[in-house]
């Protein structure tokens, strides 16, 4: 199916619901903060990598959003931008708490 953006007329928004269910149903299901946090001790490391994976993709994503809504580019950016933005210092935060604790994980 051929992306026209000659005809962008209100198609960042239903790209970016389409998407976002998608990202946050997978996401719900395999991870959380909280998970993070609590097992932090075995797991830093590859879930930052992994956050950073998450948020160069929902970058690209908020981009082609934009660029094919142009009515609408400042709140597709901004919501992307504030979104990626707390979703980061949430597991920024996981992380470090959890490194810091000396509560055990539930990974063995």
């Amino acid at each position: 199916m051929p992306m026209n953006l000659g005809d962008s007329r209100a198609t960042g928004v239903p790209f970016l619901v389409s998407a976002g269910i998608v990202f946050e149903i997978i996401a719900a299901a395999c991870s959380s903060p909280q998970t993070a946090e609590i097992n932090a001790d075995r797991r830093a490391d590859t879930l930052m990598k992994w956050v950073n994976i998450g948020e160069a993709t929902a970058a690209v994503f908020v981009a082609m959003a934009a660029a094919w809504d142009k009515a609408h580019r400042g709140p597709i950016v901004w919501g992307g931008v504030l979104a990626g933005g707390l979703m980061y210092a949430y597991y920024a935060h996981a992380k470090t708490a959890g490194l810091a604790s000396a509560e055990p994980g539930t990974e063995d």
